[in-house]
């Protein structure tokens, strides 16, 4: 199945992954309006969130040959 899906991903484009993105960050908007709890997370958390969904692309992106 991830085979797939790693085929898939190969026939996006920077501007497909862009609007993609752009997408999450307009859902995030309406999940914070609805839930505006989420604001009171510290920095200290999200700033361990950060670095834990980014090491992996970080890593496969600017290290692994």
């Amino acid at each position: 199945m991830l085979e797939k899906m790693n085929e898939r991903i190969k026939k996006l484009t920077v501007w497909d992954i862009g609007l993609t993105k752009a997408a999450v960050f307009f859902f995030t908007i309406i999940i914070v309006k609805i839930f505006p709890q989420l604001l009171n997370i510290g920095y200290p958390v999200l700033i361990v969130l950060v670095l834990l969904a980014g090491a992996k692309p970080l890593y496969a992106f600017w290290m692994k040959k």
